[in-house]
C-alpha cells in the first residue's frame, strides 16, 4: 500500500500545478507564436531581419539573466510572491510589446517579457516539485511539462493565423488573459509561504550574479550569432563565447568557495542532477535544433506557407502529448534510465526519414514519423526532468531547477546554432539538389545528437534509486500546496 500511495499525485499538488500552468502557458505560447512572425515584423517595422532577430535574441538573453535569480528569490521572498511578481512583469512586457512604436521599443519590451519569463519557468517547477514532497515525481512532472508540450502544437497555429488575418500586435495580446487569470488564481489559492521574520533570510550573492548572469547571456549571444553568421569563426561569435565561458569558469570557482552561492553547482556532483544536466543539454540540442530544421524543410523544400508548416508539425506535438501520459507514471515504476534510452532511440530513428526526404516524399508518411518522433520526445522529457529531482531536499530543488533550465536553454541555443551552420555550409550550390542535400546533412547531425544523448542515459537513476529517494524524503517534505478559500 505504501508504494501505491507514493505513486499517486496528491490532489492538492495537482491543484497547485494547474494554477501555475495557467500563467506559464503565456510564456510558452509567446515564444512559439513569435518564432513564426519575424519576417512579418521586419516588413511592417521596415527593418532588416538582422535587426528584428533581436526580438528573439533579446528575449533569450533576458531569460538567461533572470533564471539564476530564481533560487535566491524563492528563499528570500517565498514562492507565491515571486510567482505573482514574475507573472506581473511578463504581463506588463506583453502589453508594452503590443503597443510598440518601432523595432527598438519592441525589442525593449521583449526583454521585459524575458525577465518575467526567466523567473516564472524555474519557479513553477520548483513549487510543484516541492509540493510533491518526493512522491510520484514522474506523474507530477507531466503537469510541470504541460505548457512545453502544448506550445509546439498550438503556438505555430495561433501565430500563423494571427499573422495571416490580423495585426502582429495581437500576438502579444494573446498572453494577457493567461496572465490575468493566472494572477487571480495565484492570489486566491496559492498558500502564502513568506519566510518568517525571525528566520535569517539569505543575502543575494552579488558576485555570483555578476559572474553567472552575464556568462550565460554571453554564451547564448555567441551561439545565436553563430546561427546567423553561418559559422563559428567570426569575431561576433568567438568574442562573446570566450567572454561567456570565462565568466562561467569564474563563477564555478566562486561558487565552490562560498557557503550559499547564487546557484549551488555542487549538486552537479550528485548522480541525479549531474546526469540529468548532461542529458537535458543534449535533448535541448535535439529538440530545438530540429525545431529549426523541420519548419524550414516544409517551407523551403516543399514550398508551403508558414501556417501550413505549423499544421504539418502538429503530429509531433500530438505524439508528445500522448506519450507523456505513459512516460510519467512509468518513470515512478521503473526509473528514468530505461525510458529515456528508449525515447532517444525513437527520436533518432524517426529523424532518419527526414535525412532522405525531398519535395516528392509522401507527406502522410512523414506526418506518421513526426507522430512517432513526438512520442519519443515526450518519453525523453518526462523521465529526465524527473531524475533531476530524485533524492533532493526542499532547498536543493530550487537550485536543480536553475541548473536544468540552464542546461536546456544553452543546449537549445547550441543545437540551433550548430545545425544552422551545418545547413548553410552544406548547401554548396544554388540548385534545388544542393538545398535538399544540405537538409539531409543537418538531419543526420540531429540524429547524432539523439544517439549521443542515448549513451549518456546510462548514468540516469534507475528504479532502485527512485524508490529509495522517494521513501527517504517523503516523510520529511514540507510541501507548499494550493488551498481553497480566502487569500493567504
Amino acid at each position: 500500500m505504501a508504494e501505491d500511495t507514493n505513486d499517486r499525485v496528491d490532489p492538492a499538488v495537482l491543484k497547485t500545478a494547474l494554477i501555475l500552468v495557467v500563467g506559464a502557458l503565456a510564456v510558452v505560447f509567446d515564444t512559439t507564436i513569435v518564432s513564426v512572425a519575424l519576417h512579418k515584423l521586419a516588413t511592417d517595422l521596415d527593418v532588416p531581419v538582422s535587426t528584428i532577430q533581436w526580438v528573439t535574441t533579446g528575449y533569450m538573453l533576458a531569460l538567461g539573466v533572470a533564471v539564476p535569480l530564481s533560487a535566491w528569490a524563492l528563499a528570500r521572498f517565498g514562492g507565491k510572491q515571486v510567482w505573482m511578481f514574475a507573472l506581473a512583469v511578463f504581463l506588463v512586457g506583453s502589453i508594452g510589446a503590443s503597443l510598440a512604436w518601432d523595432a527598438g521599443s519592441l525589442i525593449g519590451w521583449r526583454v521585459v517579457q524575458g525577465l518575467g519569463g526567466g523567473l516564472m519557468l524555474p519557479v513553477m517547477t520548483t513549487l510543484v516539485m516541492q509540493a510533491a514532497g518526493g512522491r510520484a515525481l514522474g506523474r507530477t512532472i507531466t503537469w510541470v511539462a504541460l505548457p512545453a508540450l502544448l506550445g509546439p502544437i498550438l503556438g505555430p497555429l495561433v501565430g500563423g493565423a494571427i499573422i495571416t488575418s490580423l495585426s502582429w500586435r495581437f500576438m502579444f495580446w494573446v498572453n494577457v488573459p493567461f496572465c490575468v487569470v493566472g494572477l487571480i488564481l495565484a492570489a486566491r489559492h496559492l498558500e502564502r509561504d513568506t519566510p518568517a521574520t525571525t528566520a535569517a533570510r539569505p543575502r543575494l550573492d552579488a558576485w555570483g550574479l555578476v559572474l553567472l548572469a552575464p556568462g550565460i547571456a554571453a554564451v547564448i549571444l555567441g551561439l545565436s550569432n553563430a546561427g546567423t553568421a553561418n559559422g563559428f569563426d567570426h569575431p561576433d561569435v568567438v568574442t562573446p563565447l570566450a567572454v561567456g565561458v570565462a565568466f562561467l569558469v569564474a563563477f564555478t570557482v566562486h561558487a565552490l568557495h562560498r557557503r550559499d552561492p547564487l546557484v549551488d553547482i555542487r549538486l552537479l556532483a550528485t548522480r541525479s542532477v549531474g546526469s540529468s544536466f548532461s542529458v537535458l543539454f543534449l535533448s535541448g540540442c535535439a529538440l530545438f535544433g530540429a525545431m529549426l530544421l523541420l519548419p524550414l524543410y516544409y517551407q523551403e523544400i516543399r514550398g508551403v506557407s508558414a501556417l501550413s508548416a505549423g499544421l504539418m508539425l502538429v503530429p509531433q506535438g500530438v505524439g508528445t502529448m500522448l506519450s507523456r501520459q505513459i512516460a510519467g507514471p512509468l518513470t515512478d515504476r521503473v526509473g528514468a534510465r530505461s525510458i529515456a534510452v528508449v525515447g532517444f532511440l525513437v527520436v533518432a530513428a524517426s529523424t532518419v526519414p527526414f535525412a532522405f526526404a525531398d519535395a516528392t516524399s509522401d507527406g502522410w508518411l512523414l506526418a506518421l514519423w513526426l507522430l512517432v518522433r513526438g512520442a519519443g520526445l515526450g518519453a525523453v522529457t518526462m523521465p529526465v526532468m524527473t531524475a533531476s529531482y530524485v533524492g533532493l531536499d526542499r532547498a536543493q530543488i530550487a537550485h536543480s531547477s536553475v541548473l536544468t533550465r540552464t542546461a536546456q536553454q544553452i543546449g537549445g541555443s547550441f543545437g540551433t546554432a550548430v545545425l544552422a551552420v551545418i545547413l548553410e555550409q552544406s548547401i554548396s550550390g544554388t540548385g534545388s539538389d544542393a538545398v535538399v542535400s544540405g537538409f539531409h546533412t543537418a538531419f543526420w547531425w540531429a540524429t547524432g545528437f539523439s544517439l549521443v544523448a542515448t549513451a549518456l542515459c546510462v548514468w540516469l537513476p534507475g528504479r532502485t534509486q527512485v524508490r529509495a529517494a522517494a521513501a527517504a524524503v517523503a516523510g520529511a517534505a514540507q510541501p507548499v500546496v494550493a488551498r481553497s478559500g480566502r487569500r493567504g
